[in-house]
């Protein structure tokens, strides 16, 4: 719940855009973080970790949000054949999981979020830039 309640929070702090990076071990809450955010902004939908895919695409009525997941990335120069410079256009806001794989390919964040397990729940330090 508290995760979700932060992906909340943090949703009207990027209503024109941005870079958030999303840190933590597999099953931490990086998409629970995102579900957050985007039942905030009004997305009804099923939101899922784009694991494979590698971004999933949510257009809302006045925001586009692209959720990715770096995590089975072979090579950071994907990102360059995929068209990342087209995602990150700055009216987007960018969500990456895993983002140290994207190498060069990911510019500064505006936001990066580190979540950690600790005890029978979940911490999550920001950093804003």
């Amino acid at each position: 719940m508290a995760t979700l309640a932060l992906g909340a929070h943090i949703a009207h702090q990027f209503s024109t855009g941005g870079i958030i990076k999303l840190q933590g071990d597999l099953g931490a809450g990086k998409t629970t973080f995102v579900r957050g955010l985007l039942r905030e902004l009004g997305y009804e939908g099923t939101v899922k970790s784009p694991t494979y895919t590698l971004v999933e695409p949510y257009h809302l009525i006045n925001q586009t949000i692209y959720h990715f997941d770096l995590y089975r990335l072979a090579d950071p120069e994907e990102l360059e054949y995929m068209g990342i410079r087209d995602y990150l256009d700055k009216d987007a806001l960018c969500i990456l999981e895993w983002p140290d794989k994207g190498g060069v390919y990911i510019p500064k964040a505006n936001l990066q979020i580190t979540i950690q397990q600790h005890l029978a729940g979940r911490v999550a330090y920001l950093e804003y830039n």
